[in-house]
């Protein structure tokens, strides 16, 4: 989450016209993330998230991102839930820009996760697939593997620029990624953004998840590798085993990784790591003059692909010995 976009009182009564949600009693940025500009809006009637869509969302990807939410909303799993006006439309425009109000979810999210966290948001990530299992809605992965070579090319230099050498790594890194990415695996909807500032727990029960806005299609083990590199590092830039394992059986114990997805898991961190890194990169050198926004450190992930390079062996996913 993040601040691009300024509110004036007037947008906001404008806005607000066309919904029942009473008058607003306060309206506050949230300065977290690098996507879209957030508001926690306070009304007469209670707690709602006002999003504004930046540039890097679609116009033509927010009917999915909403349907979706509304979606897991009415199949029973905790998320936020877009809130339609008095004409049955829940997407918005302010100051010219698509905008949404979403309601409230309680709970917090957690900057250093213990095991007993890791292993409720490998449950939530799990009861997450299972509940979209039958959305209808499709769209693909534009951040997939196969968009990262075209990406590293447009950002060669600046990774150059970040740690002189890292160029010619990354190179590699994606060779072997291009000629070794699986086939094959279980498919679905997945979060494919799903770090801990977007879950949230009440003490360590799992209460829910947001910021749906890179969701897509894709294996369903991908997401659950983008989940190992966000929760079970260290702040040391170590791999915790421990905290994977529990993700992982937390995981299982709702939806069971079959032999070849969990075969591929080392790849599928590794591939993880370079989007992250990538994009993390792109965001570096781009972030507004102005913005309220902390732009996230390239180079966390750099940390991680470099052990993702050396990890061969199943047991640092968790694997039984």
């Amino acid at each position: 989450m993040a601040v691009y976009t300024d509110i004036t009182d007037e947008d906001l009564q404008t806005l607000l016209a066309g919904f029942d949600l009473g008058l607003p009693l306060s309206l506050k940025g949230v300065a977290e993330g690098v996507e879209n500009s957030n508001f926690l809006l306070e009304t007469e009637t209670g707690r709602y998230f006002l999003t504004i869509y930046e540039k890097r969302v679609r116009a033509e990807d927010l009917p999915f991102f909403l349907d979706l939410l509304t979606w897991l909303s009415d199949h029973g799993f905790p998320s936020a839930a877009p809130v339609a006006d008095r004409w049955g439309q829940v997407l918005q425009s302010v100051r010219g820009k698509p905008a949404a109000i979403v309601t409230f979810l309680p709970g917090l999210s957690v900057r250093r996760p213990s095991v007993s966290q890791c292993r409720q948001a490998g449950e939530g990530l799990a009861r997450l697939h299972l509940a979209v299992g039958g959305f209808p809605g499709r769209r693909q992965n534009d951040l997939g593997h196969q968009a990262w070579s075209p990406m590293f090319a447009r950002l060669e230099a600046d990774a150059e620029a970040l740690k002189p050498g890292l160029a010619a790594t990354l190179r590699k890194d994606l060779e072997k990624l291009d000629s070794s990415w699986p086939q094959d695996l279980p498919t679905g909807i997945i979060h494919a953004d799903f770090f801990p500032d977007n879950v949230f727990f009440r003490g360590d029960q799992f209460a829910g998840a947001i910021d749906f806005y890179f969701a897509c299609f894709d294996a369903l083990a991908y997401d659950v590798a983008i989940a190992l590199n966000a929760w079970c590092f260290e702040a040391d830039g170590s791999f915790n085993i421990t905290s994977a394992r529990a993700m992982l059986a937390g995981y299982e114990q709702h939806r069971p990784l079959s032999p070849a997805e969990r075969a591929a898991l080392p790849i599928l961190a590794h591939g993880a790591a370079m989007r992250f890194f990538l994009t993390r990169l792109a965001d570096w050198g781009a972030t507004p003059a102005g913005a309220l926004v902390r732009p996230k450190d390239p180079l966390e992930y750099e940390r991680k692909l470099a052990i993702h390079r050396e990890a061969t062996d199943l047991v640092l996913f968790g694997a039984p010995e």
